[in-house]
C-alpha cells in the first residue's frame, strides 16, 4: 500500500519495538475503510486506538528476526526452524498469564520478554538490546588445501582478524577479534578456509530505556538444541525471580545466570 511522505515520517517516530505492529494495523484499517493510500490522518487514528487498547495487544513476549531469509548476502546460518521452536516454547510458558499475576495495573509493552534472532553478526534485529539475543555464527577452519596468498580473506575481514603469514603460507586468524561471520570462508577460492564450528552465539540482558544496558555474551557457539535449552532455563530463571513485572535485564544484573554444565562448552 502507498504511504504519503507525512505518514511515513509519522510511523518512523513510533518506537521501533512496536513499529511493525502499528504499521500493519494502519494498513489493515485503511484497507477496511476502502483507502488505497495511507495518509497522516489514518496513522493518527490508528495510533490513538492502538494506545488506548495496548493491554489487549500484549501477548507476554516479543519474538523478532532479521531479514536473512529474504536473501541477505551476509547470512551465516538459517535460523527459521530455530525461530519456530523458540516461539513454541514461549507460547507454552504462557508468559501473558504470568505477567498478569505479577504486574499491578495494566500491562505495557515494556513488560514483555524480548527475544530476537539475527542470521549474522551485523545484527539487524538488534540482539544487543534484547533480553535474549541469538546470532548466527560460523568459525573459520584452516584446512590442508594450499593457499595462493591472494589475500581475499584479508580484504573480506572487517575486524582485521585475518592476516597472511608469509613464513607459513597460510592465513593467520586472531580468534579474539573474529566475529564468526564466515565472510573469509565465502571468498576463499582454494578451500584453504572452510566452515569450522557452526551454530549460534547467545547474548543476554540487553535493554533500552532510562538506563540502557548492552547484552552480555555467553562464551561459545551453540547448537540449535543447546540454544533451546538456554532459552528454557532462562524462562525458568525469569519466572523464579521476576516480581511486579521486573525486567529480565534487571534480574540478570542482580542474580546472574550461567547455563547448566551440559550446555556449556568444554574448555
Amino acid at each position: 500500500m502507498k504511504w504519503t511522505p507525512d505518514a511515513e515520517n509519522a510511523i518512523k517516530k513510533v518506537p521501533f519495538f512496536v513499529r511493525k505492529r502499528v504499521k500493519a494495523r494502519v494498513e489493515k484499517e485503511a484497507q477496511e475503510s476502502g483507502k488505497t493510500t495511507v495518509s497522516l490522518i489514518e496513522v493518527k487514528a490508528t495510533q490513538k486506538k492502538y494506545l488506548s487498547s495496548m493491554s489487549s495487544e500484549i501477548k507476554g513476549f516479543q519474538l523478532d528476526a532479521c531479514f536473512g531469509s529474504s536473501g541477505c548476502p551476509n547470512r551465516t546460518i538459517d535460523s527459521a526452524r530455530l525461530l519456530q521452536k523458540i516461539e513454541k516454547i514461549l507460547k507454552k510458558e504462557n508468559l501473558l498469564k504470568f505477567l498478569k499475576q505479577q504486574v499491578k495495573g495494566d500491562l505495557k509493552f515494556h513488560h514483555e520478554l524480548r527475544v530476537t534472532l539475527a542470521d549474522c553478526p551485523n545484527a539487524c534485529s538488534q540482539p544487543q538490546i534484547k533480553d535474549i539475543g541469538i546470532i548466527g555464527a560460523v568459525s573459520p577452519l584452516i584446512t590442508e588445501e594450499p593457499c595462493t596468498l591472494c589475500e581475499m580473506c584479508v580484504e573480506a575481514c572487517k575486524e582485521n582478524a585475518v592476516k597472511i603469514d608469509p613464513k607459513s603460507d597460510v592465513p593467520d586468524i586472531d580468534y579474539n577479534l573474529c566475529l564468526n561471520c564466515g565472510q573469509c570462508i565465502t571468498v576463499c577460492p582454494t578451500g584453504t578456509l572452510a566452515e569450522g564450528e557452526k551454530g549460534f552465539r547467545v547474548q543476554l540482558g540487553g535493554k533500552l530505556g532510562r538506563h540502557p544496558i548492552l547484552a552480555k555474551e555467553i562464551k561459545g557457539i551453540f547448537t540449535e538444541e543447546e540454544v533451546l535449552s538456554i532459552v528454557t532455563e532462562i524462562l525458568s530463571f525469569y519466572k523464579k525471580y521476576s516480581k511486579n513485572g521486573e525486567r529480565f535485564s534487571e534480574l540478570f544484573q542482580k542474580y546472574g545466570y550461567t547455563p547448566s554444565n551440559h550446555i556449556l562448552k568444554s574448555p
